[in-house]
C-alpha cells in the first residue's frame, strides 16, 4: 500500500520520484498539471510515507505501482518517472504495456549506472541521530562527507523529528543492501511501443548518446529531448522548459 498525494481532475497521471526523494519533490510540477490531469504523486517503497521492505528491485517496485493502478482503478495512466522512478516506470511499461497510455522518463536510461550514491548512504547512516538537536546540526556534520550544499538540503528533507528525536524516513539499510541492484536495470523481454518521451539534462551524464540505441530498441516510439544547461534534477532547475517539453509531448497523446 503505497502512500500518495492526489490533486487535479482529468485523465490519470502518475509521478514517480527518484532515489532519496518523495512525492513532495514534485509538488510544483504537479500543481501545474492539475488543470489537465488527475495527478497521483506516489512514495515508492522505502521512501516518504510508504512501507519499508528488505527487497528493493525494479520488478518488485514496478509491481507495487501496478497494484496501485489496480487498487485505485486508474484507466491507462500516463507514467512519469525521474531517475530511479524512471527505471520503475520503464520496467512497468515493458512488463505491462496494456496498462500504460504513455511514458515519460526523466534523465535516466535503461542501463546500469555507477553506484555513486553508496557514499551518500554511508554518510547518512553514520550520522549520530542521538546527538542531533536540529537540522542545522545534521547539515554541519554531513558537510564533511557531502560537500554539495544543495544535495545536503535535498537529503535532509528525509530527516524528521518525532517525540523520541530525529529519525530518517528512508530505509537506509535497504538502500545500502540493494544499491548495486538500484544502479542496474533488469533484463526484460519485449518492449513498450506506446508513446514515450525521454527528457535529459544537457549537463547530466545519465542519458548519453551511446544509450540511445538501447532506448530505441526497448522503446521504439520514443523521442529524446534535451534541456540545455540543466543537470539531473532538470525539472527543478528548469521547470518552464521541462513543462514545455511535457506539454509538447502530451498534447498529441491526449
Amino acid at each position: 500500500t503505497l502512500a500518495f498525494e492526489r490533486t487535479g481532475s482529468g485523465p490519470p497521471l502518475i509521478i514517480l520520484h527518484g532515489l532519496f526523494g518523495s512525492s513532495t519533490n514534485w509538488g510544483s510540477i504537479a500543481h501545474c498539471l492539475t488543470k489537465s490531469y488527475s495527478v497521483h504523486r506516489i512514495d515508492l517503497r522505502n521512501h516518504g510515507a510508504s512501507p519499508w521492505h528488505d527487497t528493493m528491485d525494479y520488478l518488485a517496485m514496478a509491481d507495487d505501482v501496478k497494484q496501485f493502478i489496480e487498487q485505485h482503478q486508474l484507466e491507462n495512466p500516463i507514467l512519469l518517472g525521474h531517475s530511479m522512478g524512471g527505471k520503475v516506470a520503464m520496467a512497468l511499461a515493458v512488463r505491462y504495456p496494456a496498462l500504460v497510455k504513455a511514458l515519460v522518463v526523466v534523465d535516466i536510461a535503461p542501463v546500469t549506472t555507477d553506484t555513486r550514491h553508496t557514499g551518500v548512504v554511508r554518510a547518512l547512516r553514520n550520522l549520530n541521530l542521538a546527538a542531533v538537536r536540529s537540522r542545522r546540526d545534521a547539515e554541519r556534520v554531513l558537510s564533511f562527507d557531502i560537500p554539495d550544499a544543495s544535495l545536503r538540503r535535498f537529503l535532509l528533507q528525509n530527516l524528521i523529528r518525532r517525540e523520541t528525536g530525529y529519525v530518517w524516513r528512508i530505509n537506509l539499510q535497504a538502500l545500502a543492501d540493494n544499491m548495486t541492484m538500484l544502479a542496474g536495470f533488469p533484463v526484460l523481454p519485449g518492449c513498450y511501443s506506446g508513446p514515450t518521451l525521454f527528457v535529459r539534462g544537457g549537463d547530466s551524464q545519465y542519458v548519453e548518446i551511446k544509450h540511445e540505441s538501447v532506448i530505441r530498441k526497448m522503446f521504439p516510439s520514443s523521442v529524446i529531448r534535451t534541456i540545455a544547461h540543466a543537470g539531473h534534477w532538470l525539472h527543478a532547475e528548469k521547470p518552464g522548459e521541462f513543462l514545455h517539453e511535457l506539454e509538447r509531448f502530451l498534447t498529441p497523446v491526449d
